[in-house]
């Protein structure tokens, strides 16, 4: 029981699956962060613009809204960060332990190639003709006396 759950496990599409949950998981946040930090504020207030650290104050009628790039730039190094860690942490053992698992197996018989397929059904044809020629040989060659 165990062994097939851990066979189950160490299948690609069970792991490719658990990455891209994850990484997908870590790219909403900077899709979120871009949205709500940069697009929403851009089009709540298109007006004159003042700078400050790393985001803009943007003033429409008496109301200030600030872009807020450190928090898109915080999100992208946090995605980084998932990303490394889901690859070092489970991508990479799991294809090192796959490898392993593969260099223990041994190869099956090899299979022939076109040529060598070819040349087994030349030789079973000159065979098969031989074996034809040397009937016809010995029918014609063998002349029987009747009996009386």
């Amino acid at each position: 029981m165990l062994k097939g759950f851990k066979d189950f496990l160490m299948r690609g599409n069970v792991v490719d699956l658990a990455v891209a949950v994850v990484i997908g998981t870590a790219f909403t946040a900077i899709v979120t962060a871009f949205t709500t930090s940069l697009i929403k504020p851009l089009i709540a207030s298109l007006g004159s613009a003042e700078t400050k650290g790393l985001g803009f104050y943007l003033r429409e009628n008496k109301e200030e809204t600030y872009l807020d790039f450190s928090n898109v730039i915080n999100a992208a190094i946090n995605f980084l960060i998932v990303a490394a860690v889901v690859y070092f942490v489970l991508v990479l053992p799991i294809k090192k332990i796959q490898e392993r698992r593969k260099k223990g197996e041994e190869p099956g018989p090899a299979e022939p190639t076109d040529v060598e397929l070819l040349k087994e059904i030349r030789d079973l044809l000159a065979a098969q003709q031989n074996h034809q020629n040397h009937q016809t040989v010995t029918q014609s060659t063998d002349v029987r006396s009747p009996k009386i």
